[in-house]
């Protein structure tokens, strides 16, 4: 019994799996390829070794398993990850504290003095601009404010 019920694979040809069973095929094929190819060319010798070497890489991608991927999709990773996405990652850092005061710290620099007591008169002047505009139109929020008591 398998501990992990994932790990259980179908026999389906002389113990092997389809998958196994496919690119043994295609192993024993590649093999009789490259020997009908080169063994008037090269030799007896040299033609087994390098049917060996070329179906060697076809008959390891069906046994092949890393961390539960297939060959094909362990490839597909390894291309992703070195080829087409970005190597080279920087960080940059960056201060929200500086980022939220920056206007105080900037208004503070050109006048040489406290930078918050400026923003603060520059809002209360637009918070003043905003009340005439909506007095005006009779829909003042300060308005209904006053008048509650507030």
């Amino acid at each position: 019994m398998n501990k992990e019920i994932r790990d259980y694979q179908e026999s389906m040809f002389f113990g092997l799996n389809f998958r196994q069973f496919l690119f043994s095929l295609l192993a024993i094929a590649i093999a009789v390829g490259i020997y009908f190819g080169t063994n008037d060319v090269l030799g007896e010798e040299m033609t087994g070794w390098i049917c060996m070497l070329g179906a060697a890489p076809f008959a390891a991608c069906g046994f092949f398993k890393y961390h539960g991927m297939t060959a094909e999709q362990f490839l597909w990773t390894v291309i992703k990850s070195e080829l087409l996405y970005p190597k080279k990652l920087t960080f940059h850092s960056e201060n929200l504290y500086y980022a939220c005061l920056q206007e105080c710290i900037e208004a503070g620099k050109q006048s040489r003095s406290d930078g918050s007591q400026i923003i603060e008169a520059r809002r209360k002047k637009t918070e003043k601009k905003i009340s005439k505009k909506t007095e005006k139109k009779g829909r003042s929020f300060l308005y209904t404010l006053k008048s509650k008591g507030n």
